[in-house]
């Protein structure tokens, strides 16, 4: 797939040009694992544990900074190596990731990760908005330290 090209959209529906761009299995996670400080293709790769495949990986990481909802820099000390971070439209989607995650806390059963009954348990009592509040201001803090801007 050429990212280059400006992407089409099925609909003029806010909901479908989202899911158009964001929609697959895949994305929303690697999102997810970068705001878990995994930034790597080697960290995606093994300590997400969904298990995604490495050409899937390529081209999502390929697609959501095409989209720019990511971007990379490369470690000075081995060039090979692409850290991955999000760009402000990438910070604008954890109010998403909160929003499925408790979707999926209230109505789902399923056995929860231990990091999730963790984030349970430090957020209550607590509005989303503050959490999303604390969730971004974190990230852009670890950005920060970790790539300097």
């Amino acid at each position: 797939m050429n990212y280059v090209m400006e992407p089409v959209f099925r609909s003029g529906c806010s909901v479908s040009t989202s899911l158009d761009l964001l929609g697959d299995k895949w994305s929303l996670l690697i999102i997810r694992d970068i705001f878990l400080h995994r930034n790597t293709f080697s960290q995606f790769l093994k300590e997400s544990p969904e298990g995604i495949a490495t050409n899937i990986l390529t081209d999502r990481l390929k697609k959501l900074r095409a989209f720019g909802v990511i971007d990379f820099v490369q470690k000075s000390a081995d060039r090979k190596i692409k850290s991955f971070y999000l760009t402000q439209k990438g910070i604008d989607l954890y109010p998403v990731l909160n929003s499925l995650s408790n979707w999926s806390i209230r109505h789902v059963d399923f056995e929860k990760h231990e990091l999730v009954e963790e984030t349970i348990k430090t957020n209550k009592g607590k509005s989303d908005a503050e959490i999303v509040e604390t969730a971004q201001q974190e990230y852009l803090a670890y950005r920060k330290e970790e790539f300097g801007f």
